[in-house]
């Protein structure tokens, strides 16, 4: 079997999605500190963070119309030029010493508008560049990459600030952004025109899809739980971290050990391949409760630090495998708008984590939100064994199609 970074498509694709990653991965310490120091409040930057988030959400579904009914490379490259332009135009601000935040928020909502039509292109221009069996570690590869962007961005970051400025994070990552498109502007993908209707039409079509597998909608209520139990683990686990388990070190241990986790689980989805990769995966998800429900007794450091890490591994396994099985079991002219409703539910369920964590620990303790938690993760994604679907999806190894060695070329 032929590796799909010997494609030349997916590897132009692989290192244009990487470096763009990467850019994204300076961003939040970069965002964070140039709104705080041009504004001094929080109450700023979660305007600036809400700027990107709620266009996002609502202009997923249409994202994903988008990218199925025109050329999913195109969509990608031109999401990519308008983010370059406004990470530009933000960095150029920054450096001129005197930023508006005015224009960081538009440029906030831009960057989040273009990335609702950016996102659903992911499964397409991966099934548009790599079939059969190499799809899983084209996935893989994907994951590994993303991964080690999420370990050493923040360090670049910190860098790259302490150096020269938040400005220069924006700079960076608006010609990432750059290069990428004209990565993008040198592939070939193969694609499924799809007959030109009504917006609702595209829009109904795509949640048919999703609605008629029931391995699909029910998975993808897992996931959202998981997220959503995410988050509140994230708003309510440094403060006991730092109160309870030993201080400010053990939460930066547990975020690493999280981080090492996916990239190991990346890893592993290019080696293994499940015979039932739906439930394998959904029941490796459950072990997010054993972190939560830890972090609620106040557990030794060091076993809620190998639990998350244990988690984590589970997450950075799923998502290869799972996007693997998505295109190969849904119609090539449906992917982005299956994959778009993805986004959205996962997406959505997060904020709600991060709302709902702080009231339930002032209402009660933060151990009670903790265990509520670790109960729904776990009943969640261990109930999708009881979905017919899941338990009766196999892994399939599809025959290569003829046009894959223009793919290569």
């Amino acid at each position: 079997m032929t590796h799909p970074l010997r494609l030349r498509s997916f590897r132009l694709l692989f290192l244009g999605r990487t470096l763009s990653a990467l850019g994204d991965a300076v961003i939040p310490a970069a965002l964070a500190l140039a709104v705080l120091r041009a504004t001094g409040s929080t109450s700023a930057l979660a305007l600036v963070l809400a700027c990107a988030t709620v266009p996002r959400l609502l202009l997923l579904p249409l994202g994903g119309v988008v990218a199925d009914r025109f050329d999913a490379r195109r969509v990608a490259l031109v999401t990519d030029l308008v983010r370059c332009a406004a990470q530009l135009l933000v960095g150029v601000e920054l450096l001129s010493g005197a930023p508006a935040l005015a224009h960081i928020a538009v440029a906030s909502a831009v960057t989040g508008t273009a990335s609702a039509f950016a996102m659903p292109t992911s499964s397409p221009l991966v099934a548009g560049t790599v079939t059969g069996p190499a799809r899983q570690q084209a996935n893989s590869a994907l994951g590994v990459a993303s991964s080690v962007t999420r370990l050493g961005g923040p360090a670049l970051a910190g860098v790259l600030i302490w150096a020269a400025g938040p400005g220069w994070a924006f700079i960076l990552d608006g010609v990432s952004f750059a290069v990428s498109a004209g990565l993008l502007s040198l592939i070939r993908i193969r694609r499924t025109p799809i007959e030109r209707r009504s917006l609702r039409a595209d829009l109904v079509e795509g949640w048919t899809e999703v609605w008629s597998r029931d391995w699909y909608w029910t998975s993808l209520l897992a996931h959202a739980a998981w997220n959503g139990v995410a988050a509140v683990l994230l708003t309510l686990g440094p403060a006991i971290a730092i109160n309870k388990l030993g201080g400010e070190q053990v939460w930066v241990l547990l975020l690493q050990a999280g981080a090492v986790g996916l990239l190991a689980g990346s890893l592993l989805a290019g080696r293994i391949r499940p015979k039932r990769p739906i439930l394998v995966t959904n029941l490796a998800l459950a072990t997010y409760a054993l972190p939560l429900a830890l972090l609620a007794i106040a557990a030794p450091a060091a076993a809620v630090i190998a639990a998350y890490g244990v988690a984590l591994t589970a997450l950075g396994f799923l998502s290869p495998v799972w996007q693997t099985v998505v295109q190969a079991e849904f119609p090539p002219h449906t992917l982005a708008r299956v994959t778009s409703y993805d986004w959205l539910l996962s997406l959505a369920a997060t904020p709600i984590g991060y709302a709902l964590a702080p009231l339930a620990a002032t209402v009660w303790s933060p151990e009670v939100p903790l265990v509520v938690a670790a109960v729904i993760v776990a009943v969640a994604c261990l109930g999708t064994a009881a979905v017919p679907g899941v338990r009766r999806l196999t892994s399939t190894t599809p025959e290569p199609e003829p046009s894959l060695a223009e793919a290569a070329r």
